[in-house]
C-alpha cells in the first residue's frame, strides 16, 4: 500500500504492584459501533526516541512521569495498516515497552482533548481478568504475553504481536 503514512508508536505494559496491567477502552478507534481496551501509548514525534516517545505518552494520557531511562528496552511489536476517518490510509509501527510502577490514580489532563473524547475510562486489568474477558483487548494475545512477562520472562528480542486490523493487510 504505496500511499500509507508510516506513524511509529510507543506503547507501556504498565503493571502495578498487585501485577495488574493497566489498559483504557476507546471507543470508535476499531469500529464506529464498538470499543476495545488499549494500552497506553501514541504516536513518537519526527526525531524522538521511542523510549523518551514512550515516557511522554504515559504522562499525557495517564499523568504519571516516568524517565524514559527506566522504561526499559521493546518487548514486543506489531505493524499494519489503518485508516483514519478522513480516509488517510497509515502504516503503524507499533513498539512496546513493559514497565513495572507503583498503583496510581490516571490524570487525563494531559490528553488533547480528540484523544480525550475517544477515552471513556482507565482501568487495572488483573491477569484472570484479561484471559477470560469477552471483550476486545489489543494486542491480540496480550493476555499471553502478560503472563510471561509477569513470570518473569522478559523476551531478550522483541515478540511480534498479530495486527488488529487484519482486514486492511
Amino acid at each position: 500500500m504505496p500511499d500509507a503514512i508510516v506513524r511509529p508508536s510507543a506503547r507501556i505494559l504498565l503493571v502495578d504492584e498487585q501485577d495488574r496491567v493497566l489498559l483504557y477502552r476507546g471507543l470508535g478507534l476499531i469500529n464506529a459501533d464498538e470499543y476495545a481496551w488499549f494500552t497506553p501509548g501514541g504516536g513518537v514525534n519526527d526525531g524522538e526516541p521511542l523510549h523518551h516517545a514512550a515516557a511522554r505518552e504515559l504522562r499525557e494520557e495517564t499523568g504519571h512521569s516516568a524517565d524514559p531511562d527506566e522504561i526499559g528496552p521493546v518487548v514486543a511489536t506489531a505493524s499494519g495498516y489503518w485508516k483514519a476517518s478522513d480516509g488517510r490510509l497509515f502504516l503503524a509501527l507499533d513498539s512496546y515497552f513493559f514497565l513495572r510502577v507503583r498503583e496510581f490514580k490516571v490524570d487525563t489532563s494531559g490528553m488533547e482533548d480528540r484523544e480525550r473524547s475517544l477515552v471513556d475510562r482507565f482501568r487495572w486489568w488483573s491477569l484472570p481478568e484479561l484471559q477470560t474477558t469477552d471483550e476486545q483487548v489489543f494486542p491480540p494475545g496480550l493476555a499471553g504475553f502478560m503472563e510471561r512477562l509477569l513470570a518473569g520472562d522478559v523476551p531478550d528480542e522483541p515478540v511480534g504481536f498479530p495486527w488488529h486490523h487484519p482486514d486492511l493487510d
